[in-house]
């Protein structure tokens, strides 16, 4: 069974800083690019940042310049480097993995449980 576990969710501060992890384990054939979604009270699940096909990072317009996505590949893990943070950047963040879980599946997305990142004013 596969499983993305997350960590390094917490309160902060306006203008605080927090890491998040996120690993993947369990039984699969290949991982894709792993990426980071968030959700916000009251709205849908938004694309925070991945990787391209060429390994290049992506963000979300609004968090440019302030979140940095980096990627262990031997280690099938994810991170997302969150500084200066808004309140407006309070949500749960979701890791995202595609994933076929043998060589003749086809590809999946995977979604980790979520952890909770609120920011005070």
């Amino acid at each position: 069974q596969v499983q993305l576990v997350e960590s390094g969710g917490g309160l902060v501060q306006s203008g605080g800083s927090l890491r998040l992890s996120c690993a993947a384990s369990g039984s699969f054939f290949e991982i894709g690019n792993m990426g980071w979604f968030r959700q916000a009270p009251g709205k849908g699940r938004e694309l925070v940042a991945s990787f391209t096909n060429d390994g290049s990072p992506q963000y979300l317009d609004s968090v440019k310049g302030r979140f940095t996505i980096s990627r262990d590949v031997t280690k099938n893990s994810v991170y997302l480097q969150m500084t200066a943070l808004k309140p407006e950047d309070t949500a749960v963040y979701y890791c995202q993995a595609p994933l076929r879980i043998t060589s003749w599946s086809n590809w999946r997305d995977h979604w980790g449980q979520g952890t909770q990142v609120t920011v005070s004013a």
